[in-house]
């Protein structure tokens, strides 16, 4: 009994030390659908010109925002190649404003659906928020 509660305690610890969290890709520029803010708990996205980040201290890894995100552009931050996507949703969900609420996406966003190499698009500007 008390090396299962150890092993409960040891593997709590280790889980907190690793938190995940989950980041915006290049598969958002330009489409900014906007989806997976409707169903986020803990409002982690903040809204630049072109594109959405989540604040990886804010998100709570509840993984609600990935299927709903109709381009794709939400990954877990365990995945492979995904650092560069990790330091771009710290350092702009410190500078961006939150936004909690939907907004309509832009009028071309399926257009751009699906498109490869979209960092060339990004603009570090910020958006409105909400």
């Amino acid at each position: 009994m008390i090396a299962d509660t150890m092993n409960e305690f040891i593997t709590a610890i280790c889980w907190n030390e690793a938190q995940m969290t989950y980041i915006v890709n290049d598969n958002c520029i330009r489409c900014k659908t906007m989806d997976c803010v409707e169903v986020c708990p803990v409002d982690c996205f903040y809204e630049g010109e072109n594109m959405l980040v989540i604040h990886p201290d804010e998100c709570i890894d509840c993984s609600v925002c990935e299927p709903e995100c109709p381009v794709d552009a939400i990954k877990p931050d365990t995945e492979s190649g995904l650092e560069k996507w990790l330091w771009l949703n710290a350092e702009y969900a410190k500078i961006w404003p939150n936004i909690r609420v939907k907004k309509a996406p832009p009028p071309d966003w399926k257009a751009w659906d699906g498109k490869p190499d979209k960092l060339q698009y990004f603009s570090p500007k910020p958006g409105t928020g909400n």
